[in-house]
């Protein structure tokens, strides 16, 4: 069954990450081992089909070869290593409210919450939910029948995610706010490009520094400061590539007082400086940004 969801993924691949005409649903294909790559996850679960890709998110690493999945239930910027081709994934991003409808649905027969914040979580595939994800991929052949028919596919993978080994991580998930940490990396999210104190986000929290810091280096591997600061570059190399403002100007529209420390940490994290990295990008040595699964933002030098 796994050669058939790999095939569908194969059959419609545009490139090593790509979205689709199918609301939500994003392929990664590539059988070339690329460079590492930036990129910053939504929340979602990815099926694997074929191959093995290691992600890296500050202090924490994870490796998920093929026949099993992953959930990630909260935005994380990451480094995404192949480490086995070919690599097939089909990955769907999270829908809050298709999340809550199933919930209220199976009431008392959902699987409870996790005990403890489950910010990622794997399980091997079973057939019958490798089915549903080969069928939302085959959609992709007959486009007219993507309105009527992927809503009810999507909802049958919900459903058999909910009552399968992922059910009380995603039904954590599912909780508004789940926990005070993923209501924090949402306040972040909404407000990288401010100044903020490590003080300021922990009275958002209702934490102290160091409980804080704890907390939220476990769900992102990352204290909150550097978490804000991977944001911030990642979206500078998203406007750089969009459009036609210069370094400065982006530097300060995500949040930078001095052009001279953003180009700085800019190289750090890139390996080249802003005007280097984006004419590379452009040529096409590396990955363009595709908004898929995450957004990609290209390879981390």
């Amino acid at each position: 069954m796994l050669d058939r969801l790999a095939q569908a993924i194969t059959d419609h691949r545009d490139g090593p990450w790509a979205t689709t005409a199918v609301a939500r649903l994003s392929l990664v294909a590539t059988d070339e081992l690329l460079p590492p790559s930036r990129l910053l996850y939504e929340p979602m679960v990815s099926f694997i089909a074929a191959g093995a890709k290691r992600t890296v998110a500050g202090s924490q690493s994870w490796s998920v070869p093929g026949g099993r999945m992953l959930l990630n239930t909260v935005q994380l910027p990451v480094t995404a290593v192949f480490e086995q081709v070919p690599y097939r994934s089909a990955v769907l991003a999270l829908d809050k409210q298709i999340l809550t409808e199933l919930l209220l649905e199976l009431g008392p027969a959902a699987p409870p919450p996790a005990a403890e914040p489950a910010w990622r979580a794997t399980s091997g595939m079973p057939a019958e939910l490798i089915d549903a994800v080969t069928r939302l991929v085959r959609l992709l052949d007959a486009p007219d029948d993507i309105p009527a028919l992927a809503p009810r596919v999507e909802s049958e993978i919900i459903y058999r995610l909910l009552t399968g080994p992922l059910g009380p991580a995603l039904r954590q998930a599912a909780a508004a706010p789940s926990t005070r940490i993923r209501a924090v990396i949402t306040w972040l999210g909404d407000r990288f490009a401010e100044p903020v104190s490590i003080d300021q986000i922990a009275a958002e929290a209702g934490m102290s520094p160091a409980t804080l810091h704890r907390h939220f280096k476990a769900a992102t591997g990352m204290s909150p400061l550097r978490y804000q600061k991977h944001l911030r570059l990642l979206s500078a190399r998203r406007q750089l590539l969009a459009g036609d403002a210069t370094a400065a100007q982006v530097a300060h529209t995500v949040g930078y007082t001095s052009a001279t420390q953003f180009s700085r940490e800019y190289r750090a994290f890139y390996g080249l400086p802003p005007v280097q990295d984006i004419t590379r990008l452009r040529a096409g040595t590396t990955f363009r940004d595709h908004g898929a699964v995450g957004r990609l933002v290209g390879d981390s030098g």
